[in-house]
């Protein structure tokens, strides 16, 4: 029994570890921008499908996650200046069904590039294996997910906490009216931060690669998860991401092991119950 509870423990923290990848930068362009960005879980995709054809044309995995996490940046960087700029900062419908087309555009560009097929991405020879934890054999490769994801989450701290860019952010999350009013570029910072988001999105895709493939059908399966991560944990909070993200993937994994008739249920219920009690999520700000 303990060593079920461990395994289980060590696949939900890896999860986590991808899901904050995926919905930190969901979580910081809400708190930005207020904009649901439906085609978040499109990025993920888009990331792991060139992450795909970069390694197949050069065998080397870092350059294709640099890649892969670059041109999704570039591609939400161009969504963003090119459509959502002319929705300014407002939670209007608008904006969520404009990011529900590209979503949908980008899946059939992705069906016709890629194709149908399931893919799955080649991890580098080191990092193939597994090791022992106590009584558990453990994929090297998913601790190695789980360590890249601490460091992004400390860069991101250092870089939200420590620079002057970070204040600026800050302020923006906490009142853009006032951030604009006092000289802020807001919309600049908008823009910025929503490069950012796709560009984790894109490399989550890519380190997400590996463990469970690319396929027609990740994008919109993968952004329910990222939706709850940032419902429980609070909009434009990155510790919420975080803590957000090691709930979701704790609960999801436990509850597809034990009682996979009612994953969802497990899932999606405490959910209901974090948003019904605190309706800014447990680290959102009124």
């Amino acid at each position: 029994m303990s060593n079920f509870l461990l395994a289980q423990t060590l696949n939900g923290l890896s999860f986590a570890a991808l899901l904050f990848l995926l919905s930190s930068g969901l979580s910081l362009i809400y708190g930005v921008m207020k904009i649901v960005n439906i085609a978040h879980g499109s990025f993920f995709m888009v990331g792991a499908y060139v992450a795909l054809t970069i390694i197949q044309k050069t065998n080397n995995f870092f350059l294709a996650a640099f890649a892969g996490g670059l041109v999704v940046g570039v591609l939400g960087l161009v969504i963003e200046r090119g459509f959502l700029r002319r929705f300014p900062l407002q939670p209007l419908p608008q904006t969520m069904m404009i990011t529900l087309g590209f979503a949908l555009l980008i899946r059939d560009f992705s069906l016709l590039i890629w194709g149908g097929d399931p893919y799955i991405l080649q991890t580098p020879d080191y990092l193939k294996g597994s090791v022992k934890i106590i009584d558990v054999v453990f994929p090297i490769y998913r601790i190695f997910i789980f360590v890249v994801a601490i460091l992004v989450a400390i860069a991101l701290w250092l870089f939200n906490e420590k620079t002057l860019i970070g204040a600026k952010l800050r302020a923006a999350v906490d009142d853009h009216e006032m951030a604009g009013g006092v000289g802020l570029n807001v919309p600049l910072i908008s823009g910025c931060m929503f490069g950012l988001g796709a560009f984790l999105a894109g490399f989550g895709g890519v380190m997400g690669g590996p463990v469970f493939g690319v396929f027609p059908g990740l994008d919109f399966e993968l952004l329910s998860l990222g939706f709850v991560v940032v419902l429980v944990g609070g909009r434009g909070s990155l510790l919420g991401s975080a803590v957000g993200s090691i709930l979701v993937g704790l609960v999801d994994n436990f509850g597809k092991a034990l009682i996979p008739e009612l994953s969802y249920f497990t899932l999606f219920a405490p959910m209901a119950l974090v948003v019904a009690l605190k309706p800014t999520g447990l680290f959102g700000k009124e």
